[in-house]
């Protein structure tokens, strides 16, 4: 019976990508899956390719900055694609690839669970001792 330390088991589950270890780089792609806005993005190019303007204009709220950072983050993984086509002015667009659509419909379900249970959520949260009213714009 062959014993391994606990240092190789470590390094063996390194090489699975289990993301409990702490050098695990599947914990940089679940921080980037967890992101509100890589979740509003797919979201968003579900229904085929958009510009970086439309994508601004659909999704409330967020800066040009965090945009283009997790634009170019979803890129740099190969989830989506960015087309530049010749044009004055040039044309930018942004479309999920097959590993992209394959994570939208992963994310998709928690952002529609997000909108169907905001309610409890925030009875819960009023419910808590020294809690503030939620103030809710939509």
């Amino acid at each position: 019976m062959v014993t391994t330390t606990a240092a190789r088991r470590r390094q063996e589950a390194k090489v699975r990508y289990d993301a409990y270890l702490a050098g695990c780089p599947s914990r940089q792609l679940l921080e980037l899956i967890g992101n509100k806005w890589t979740a509003l993005i797919l979201a968003g190019l579900h229904n085929g390719p958009q510009r970086h303007s439309e994508l601004a204009r659909h999704i409330a709220g967020v800066s040009q900055k965090m945009l283009t950072q997790t634009l170019r983050n979803l890129e740099r993984d190969g989830l989506i694609t960015r087309t530049v086509t010749a044009s004055v002015p040039v044309r930018v667009d942004y479309a999920l690839t097959p590993l992209g659509h394959d994570l939208q419909r992963v994310v998709q379900p928690l952002k529609d669970w997000a909108e169907q249970h905001m309610e409890q959520v925030l009875t819960h949260r009023a419910a808590q001792p020294g809690a503030l009213p939620e103030a809710i714009t939509i």
